[in-house]
């Protein structure tokens, strides 16, 4: 009995300490209704955990990814952009469906919003024969540092919105129209 004690005892606190903390690029979703149809990206949020100023720089830390300068826009699984309408992004046609979206940063100070068509990937996987479009994003910096990437969609009324993605000392925004 004092041995069985002790083998649950030991399997009950191994199990404590094996449980994996909070990942370190959470999943998250944002989600808008605009002219009546939803539109949703899909991502994994990592952290500037200390590394301001060295993210977006030619050899900073996306600068590692192998698809570089196009980058996952997110980190782990490939960012997913769903859309139940047809969209404009700044003059782009997007179709209703699912893509996956990128940006490239050939100049990081002057993001390109890329769509592909190719859906499911790992993030390190890009195939630019797969691209939809690219379109230029609007430039500006957010007034505090951005600890965790984030999209927002917002309805500006009518058939309009905004996309932004805002991380570190960078926001890229690109206006949609729903059509």
């Amino acid at each position: 009995m004092k041995r069985l004690l002790v083998c649950t005892s030991f399997l009950i606190a191994a199990t404590a300490f094996a449980q994996p903390g909070p990942p370190k690029s959470p999943p998250s979703t944002e989600s808008a209704v605009i002219a009546g149809k939803t539109i949703t990206i899909t991502y994994s949020s990592p952290g500037v955990k200390g590394r301001a100023g060295h993210i977006f720089t030619k050899d900073g830390l996306i600068s590692h990814d192998p698809t570089y300068p196009v980058w996952r826009a997110g980190a782990n699984s490939a960012t997913k952009l769903h859309t139940d309408a047809d969209l404009s992004l700044d003059g782009l046609t997007v179709p209703k469906g699912d893509y996956t979206l990128y940006v490239d940063l050939s100049d990081p100070a002057n993001w390109v919003l890329v769509v592909n068509k190719q859906t499911g990937q790992w993030g390190t996987v890009y195939d630019k024969a797969k691209d939809l479009g690219r379109v230029k994003m609007s430039m500006e910096k957010p007034p505090a540092l951005v600890e965790n990437l984030k999209y927002m969609l917002k309805d500006l009324g009518g058939n309009k919105g905004k996309l932004s993605l805002v991380w570190e000392n960078m926001c890229g925004s690109v206006s949609i129209s729903v059509q």
